[in-house]
């Protein structure tokens, strides 16, 4: 799995963040999330698909083998 995070779409909701800690994070200064981890290992797996699925702004994209 890798993750592609679309940075100019996020409206620093922080959900992926609570989700998915160990694979996001957000920036002090404005909220906009960060992507810790951008090819989790399996046991992130579920916990990213849901951070992708609730992202308001719709700014991650997951690609899967």
């Amino acid at each position: 799995m890798r993750v592609e995070f679309d940075e100019p779409k996020c409206v620093a909701a922080g959900q992926c963040a609570m989700i998915a800690p160990d694979v996001f994070d957000q920036r002090d200064e404005d909220g906009v999330a960060i992507v810790l981890d951008a090819e989790p290992g399996p046991e992130h797996a579920a916990e990213v698909r849901e951070a992708a699925a609730v992202c308001p702004a719709a700014a991650i994209r997951l690609v899967e083998p």
